[in-house]
């Protein structure tokens, strides 16, 4: 074999084994829901959007459970560029105070009257919050109304939760509203939870249907009493400062994606809500519907404490309950 035609085979089969010279990126989303769960399908649901629209230029890889953390971690992870995007929710209130408005117990009243809130007041005055702490919402999806669940009685007023111990997700506002009530609230990851109402290590916890059926709560609690006390949005977020290297065209299909993913998120949470109660009983937890009188009178101090503590929030607040009318 002469020179040229050895140097021509060599050429050959380095250009048979020749890498691209743009590896495909990969996005990675991490949140802390189980299979099944809302936060689960919603992220899931998403990603098969947003691949089939990237083409190839990217992919989004869901990591759900807690593979890539709890939710302080998740947001450090977002903020660092080794996560490109989580789903936090109650845990942004410890980040942003203002999103501790979303922690005022009975102030969304439904899906609709929360879509008007998105509307005139998150993105215009909530959102910025994030921004100034290195994140960044790219979507609003849903955590859910949460109820409480239990291993020593139904609770039927703020009175009945005097002495259990309660666990509750990251977040000040959440502590605080509890504690109002007189129960014995900690902050614990999520992803713990099971094993410590198993134990006795906590009496009780409060979620969303969604989230109760999906962690098999059910099988080790004895009551849910239906307090709906807060609804809790989600928030598509990522790290401002990762978001800015990915190209323009990612980004705007990551965006634009989350952003009309939001009515598939709302209708599988209201077909949930329909269907995991009577699954939830069915497992044998014992059900009842508490005094929510009683429960909105004895949050009055929350919000009292909340608009003198977080700048601006009272007219914020005042505003969105007046959406609600």
């Amino acid at each position: 074999m002469n020179t040229r035609t050895l140097l021509g085979a060599l050429a050959a089969c380095l250009a048979a084994v020749a890498v691209p010279a743009t590896a495909q990126i990969e996005i990675k989303f991490g949140h802390v829901g189980e299979p099944g769960s809302l936060f689960a399908q919603s992220a899931e649901e998403f990603a098969r959007r947003a691949n089939e629209k990237l083409g190839g230029k990217a992919k989004v890889v869901v990591y759900g459970s807690s593979q890539l953390g709890g939710d302080k971690e998740l947001l450090q992870k977002l903020k660092l560029g080794t996560v490109d995007m989580a789903l936090p929710s109650t845990v942004m209130s410890s980040e942003a105070d203002l999103f501790g408005i979303f922690e005022m117990p009975y102030l969304v009243k439904d899906r609709a009257h929360m879509g008007r809130i998105e509307k005139e007041l998150f993105w215009s005055k909530i959102e910025p919050a994030a921004e100034k702490k290195g994140l960044k919402v790219i979507a609003v999806w849903e955590n859910g109304y949460r109820h409480i669940t239990n291993n020593k009685r139904p609770i039927v007023t703020p009175e009945d939760l005097k002495g259990i111990k309660l666990r509750v997700p990251n977040g000040k506002w959440r502590v605080k509203m509890f504690q109002a009530y007189g129960a014995n609230p900690s902050p614990m990851k999520f992803s713990e939870v099971f094993t410590a109402l198993q134990t006795g290590v906590m009496d009780g916890q409060e979620n969303p249907f969604t989230q109760i059926y999906s962690a098999k709560f059910q099988e080790v609690q004895k009551y849910i009493s239906l307090t709906g006390h807060v609804y809790t949005p989600a928030y598509v977020t990522v790290g401002a400062k990762k978001w800015g290297s990915l190209p323009p065209d990612v980004r705007k299909v990551l965006e634009d994606t989350a952003k009309q993913t939001q009515a598939f998120v709302y209708q599988t949470a209201e077909k949930a809500d329909k269907e995991l109660l009577d699954k939830i009983v069915a497992a044998g937890v014992k059900s009842n519907v508490p005094n929510k009188e009683a429960f909105i009178a004895a949050s009055k101090p929350v919000y009292d404490e909340f608009a003198k503590e977080v700048a601006g929030s009272k007219e914020i607040i005042d505003r969105a309950i007046a959406l609600g009318k």
